[in-house]
């Protein structure tokens, strides 16, 4: 048997949460008080997993990372810069990317999963982009129809 990385086991049964105040100037009605717990982080930092809680409240979220939540618990109503407004409860999930905003309105309590990934660096981003054009360009890379990890297989 290969001894590849280290597999970090972990769980969130009876997870002590600690407080996570929100931005008091993206407050706009109430006292909600979140809380969170760090699950699992990524060996370079661009990806975590945190457990976030939060009583009522409307407040604004302004999103620096990409975020994929996951409702565990209770509810939340969610409006975009857009104006659409979508309640997300138990089971529902969101994607929120990096740049955008939204506002929350939290009517009793909520508790999510939350997956954070921060971005690569622009110039990282822009090279990988050449990379992939110029490998495209040369017949030596296909275009990804998807991007789901490999390790999962493909959609059909």
């Amino acid at each position: 048997m290969n001894a590849g990385k280290q597999i970090d086991f972990g769980t969130a049964k009876n997870l002590s949460l600690t407080p996570a105040p929100i931005h008091s100037d993206w407050v706009m009605e109430g006292r909600p008080l979140a809380r969170n717990a760090l699950l699992s982080q990524s060996e370079d930092g661009t990806a975590c997993t945190l457990i976030w809680d939060c009583t009522a409240g409307l407040f604004n979220w302004h999103y620096d990372i990409d975020e994929t939540v996951y409702i565990l618990e209770g509810a939340v109503i969610v409006q975009d810069d857009n104006g659409v407004i979508r309640r997300l409860e138990a089971g529902d999930t969101a994607f929120f990317p990096a740049g955008s905003h939204a506002v929350w309105r939290v009517e009793s309590y909520v508790r999510k999963i939350a997956f954070c990934r921060r971005l690569p660096h622009r110039s990282y981003m822009l090279a990988k982009q050449l990379y992939k054009t110029i490998m495209r360009g040369l017949g030596l890379r296909k275009t990804e129809a998807h991007s789901t990890p490999a390790m999962f297989g493909t959609a059909r």
